[in-house]
């Protein structure tokens, strides 16, 4: 990985976190090319990381064995326009992060046939502790696969789905989920104030106390369900609180938050390969 050039398409905050983790991974930063029509934010990259940076979408890929496409869904299109020619000739690896927009269309869009890899990380990724799913189009090669994981990879977990539809229940849990935790998070702090706690000390008990949950539940073998039963003792508080939650049937909600988010996935991918038709 250390000998292959990349051009990342974009240079908002997924790519500073990819940039940023292979830089850690030692990649050289003149390996790497970043495209991004604001000047200033071309100008913050090319100090913050020494990578070579460009204006021109085109001029930026050319010699690029890997191309992530990390622009805004919306946008996505009028960006490839300036790729199908690069694209075509050299058929470089071509990874997008760009929510919903789905493989066809990506192909369409860039002239034809295409190695395509699409890949859905969160926000988390920007602390390098992201979870990002990967699904790889026909076309793509075993060693192409090893590229698009160790790239992803920088920034955290990596999970390849077999099944593109999948993709928007990746968006709808991991995608979205960590606004889904911040709100309970943040339910459970504006209770402890209105309980009488200080507001900092129900802030810090609050994100620890997330944080101690998640980390073990991360380095134990066992199900999610047994390590909560653990922390239950019978006719105590935990259960207590518990109990309130099934009463408003907890997994119910859960779902239909997913279900929602998926289903929004799936309208949005819609729209945008109308959009680009």
């Amino acid at each position: 990985m250390k000998d292959v050039n990349i051009a990342f398409i974009g240079g908002g905050n997924m790519a500073t976190s990819l940039i940023g983790g292979l830089l850690a991974d030692h990649v050289s930063p003149a390996r790497l090319c970043v495209a991004d029509r604001d000047p200033a934010q071309r100008e913050h990259l090319a100090a913050q990381f020494g990578v070579r940076i460009s204006e021109d979408n085109a001029a930026c890929a050319e010699d690029a064995d890997v191309i992530v496409l990390a622009v805004k869904p919306q946008v996505l299109h009028e960006a490839c326009k300036d790729l199908i020619d690069t694209v075509q000739r050299n058929q470089p690896l071509v990874v997008s992060v760009a929510a919903g927009v789905r493989t066809n269309s990506l192909k369409r869009w860039l002239g034809g046939d295409a190695a395509i890899v699409r890949a859905m990380p969160n926000t988390p990724a920007l602390l390098q502790s992201g979870a990002t799913g990967l699904y790889a189009s026909a076309g793509v090669s075993g060693e192409q696969r090893d590229l698009a994981e160790a790239i992803l990879r920088a920034t955290g977990l990596t999970l390849w789905i077999d099944d593109e539809a999948q993709m928007d229940t990746v968006t709808a849990l991991s995608g979205s989920g960590p606004a889904y935790f911040f709100r309970i998070m943040e339910g459970l702090e504006k209770a402890a104030i209105e309980l009488g706690m200080p507001a900092q000390s129900a802030r810090l008990l609050t994100l620890q106390t997330a944080l101690g949950a998640a980390r073990m539940a991360i380095e134990s073998s066992e199900p999610i369900a047994t390590l909560r039963e653990r922390v239950t003792s019978p006719g105590g508080t935990t259960e207590q609180g518990l109990l309130v939650m099934e009463k408003g049937d907890i997994d119910a909600l859960l779902g239909k938050v997913l279900k929602a988010a998926r289903d929004r996935s799936r309208e949005l991918a819609k729209m945008l390969d109308e959009t680009g038709s």
